[in-house]
C-alpha cells in the first residue's frame, strides 16, 4: 500500500532535477581542463579521484536519502525565481535560499580551514551542480508554472512537460555519451569565447537563462524535429557556458 506515495514522490523529485545526469556530467568534463593549477590541487585534495563530471549528478543522486538536509533543507537550492522582466537583484532569495545564496555558503566553505573534509565534499560536489542548473532555462523559473513542470507538451508523440524536455529529451534525443558531448563541444569553444564566458558572478548566469527561458515556451504544444532543431544551438551554448563557468567560479573560489 506504501508504493503508490513512493512512485509518486520519485516523480516529483525526477521533474524537480536540472540536465539529467548527462547534461550535468558533459558541464563537469568540460570543466575540469579549465581549472588552474591551484584549483586543480585543491579539488584532487577534495576529491581524489573522483572527476567533476563524477561529482556533478551526486546532488540529484542524493535527494532521495533521508533526513531533513536533503528532504527539506536542500530542495529549494537547485533554482531560482526571477519573473518576466525583472532581475534577480530586485527579486532576491526567499527565506529558505535558493542556488545563489547555496553557492554563497559552498564558497565559504570551500575556502575555510576549519571545514573537515566532508563539509567540503558536499560543498563542492554540490557547487559543481549548482552552476550547471543556473544554465538551465527552466532553472531560472517565472514563478508561474514550478519551472516548466506545469507546462505540459508531447515529445515526439509522447507525454512530458517542457522543464523534462530541457533536462534530459533534447540532450539525449541526440543519442551521444557525455564524453562524446564534451569532446565535440570542446573542441569548439574558442579561446575568446571561453575568456567572454568566464565570469563567476551567477547574477550573469540568471540574466543570460532568463532571457533564453522567455523565448523556449512554444506555441504549439505538439514537439518534434522542429522544436529540436531550432533550440539546439541553445541548448549546445548552454551546456558550454556552464563548462566554462564551473571552472571560472572555481578558478575564482581556490585563487591564490
Amino acid at each position: 500500500m506504501r508504493l503508490l506515495p513512493a512512485l509518486l514522490l520519485l516523480l516529483l523529485a525526477t521533474d524537480a532535477l536540472a540536465w539529467g545526469k548527462t547534461g550535468h556530467r558533459v558541464t563537469g568534463a568540460l570543466a575540469e581542463p579549465r581549472l588552474t593549477p591551484e584549483a586543480r590541487a585543491e579539488v584532487r585534495a577534495i576529491l581524489g579521484v573522483e572527476t567533476l563530471a563524477e561529482a556533478s549528478t551526486w546532488p540529484d543522486e542524493m535527494r532521495s536519502a533521508p533526513g531533513e538536509f536533503w528532504q527539506e533543507t536542500a530542495n529549494p537550492w537547485h533554482y531560482v525565481t526571477v519573473p518576466p522582466g525583472r532581475r534577480y537583484a530586485e527579486v532576491g532569495a526567499p527565506p529558505e535560499g535558493d542556488a545563489v545564496t547555496a553557492l554563497a555558503r559552498f564558497a565559504r566553505t570551500l575556502r575555510d580551514p576549519e571545514a573537515t573534509l566532508a563539509e567540503r565534499q558536499l560543498a563542492l560536489r554540490f557547487a559543481v551542480h549548482l552552476v550547471a542548473d543556473l544554465h538551465q532555462p527552466l532553472h531560472v523559473g517565472n514563478g508561474r508554472d514550478r519551472g516548466g513542470n506545469d507546462f505540459e507538451v508531447r515529445w515526439f508523440g509522447r507525454p512530458s512537460n517542457l522543464h523534462r524536455l530541457w533536462d534530459t529529451q533534447l540532450v539525449d534525443h541526440e543519442q551521444l555519451s557525455f564524453s562524446e558531448w564534451a569532446a565535440w563541444l570542446g573542441a569548439r569553444i574558442t579561446p575568446e569565447q571561453a575568456a567572454a564566458w568566464s565570469d563567476p558572478d551567477p547574477r550573469v548566469w540568471i540574466a543570460e537563462s532568463a532571457a533564453l527561458r522567455d523565448r523556449v515556451y512554444p506555441d504549439e504544444r505538439e514537439l518534434s524535429w522542429d522544436y529540436a532543431f531550432e533550440h539546439l544551438p541553445a541548448l549546445k551554448e548552454r551546456l558550454s557556458r556552464a563548462g566554462v563557468r564551473i571552472a571560472a567560479w572555481l578558478n575564482a573560489v581556490f585563487a591564490p
